[in-house]
C-alpha cells in the first residue's frame, strides 16, 4: 500500500459517523498548476471537488464546499493568497491550508504560516516529496484536531 495514499475522512454529522474522501480546494492563477496538482491529488486519493483561479474566487469556493483541505497559491492577481488565508482563517479557524508558492521568500511564507497556513510547497518539488509533505502535514494536523477535541 502506498503511504502517501489517504483513505477517508471521517466527518461527525450529528451523532453518527459518516466515511468520504477528502475534499479539495485548488487555487492558482496558472490552469497548468492546478491541473498538475489535480492528477497528484487524485493519485492520493483525494477529491478535488473545486478549483479557483484567484483570492477572492478562493474564499467564495471555500464557503461553498467547505474543503478538508486547501492549496493556496501565494501570488496571485487580485487578491493574492496572503489575503484569501486571512479571510478563510477569520471565518475557518481550523480550515487546513498549505500554500503554493514558486517564490523563495521566505519572509512571505513566514507571514503565511504565522496566520495558520499548516506548511507551504514550493511549486518546483518533486512529486514524490509534494505527496510526502501533504499527507506529513494532514497527519499532523489530524493529531493536532485530536487532541483538541480532547481538550474541549
Amino acid at each position: 500500500m502506498n503511504t502517501q495514499n489517504f483513505r477517508t475522512a471521517t466527518l461527525h454529522a450529528g451523532d453518527d459517523k459518516v466515511k468520504q474522501k477528502i475534499k479539495v480546494l485548488l487555487v492558482d492563477d496558472e490552469r497548468h498548476i492546478r491541473m498538475l496538482m489535480n492528477k497528484v491529488m487524485t493519485s492520493m486519493n483525494l477529491e478535488v471537488v473545486a478549483e479557483a483561479a484567484n483570492g477572492h474566487e478562493a474564499v467564495e469556493m471555500y464557503r461553498t464546499h467547505k474543503p478538508h483541505m486547501v492549496f493556496l497559491d501565494i501570488n496571485m492577481p487580485g487578491m493574492d493568497g496572503q489575503e484569501a488565508l486571512k479571510q478563510i482563517k477569520s471565518e475557518y479557524p481550523d480550515a487546513f491550508i498549505i500554500m503554493l508558492t514558486s517564490l523563495s521568500a521566505m519572509d512571505i511564507v513566514t507571514e503565511c504560516l504565522d496566520l495558520g497556513a499548516a506548511n507551504y510547497i514550493r511549486k518546483d518539488t518533486p512529486l514524490n516529496e509534494l505527496k510526502g509533505y501533504v499527507k506529513e502535514s494532514w497527519d499532523d494536523y489530524i493529531a493536532y484536531m485530536k487532541g483538541k477535541k480532547n481538550a474541549d
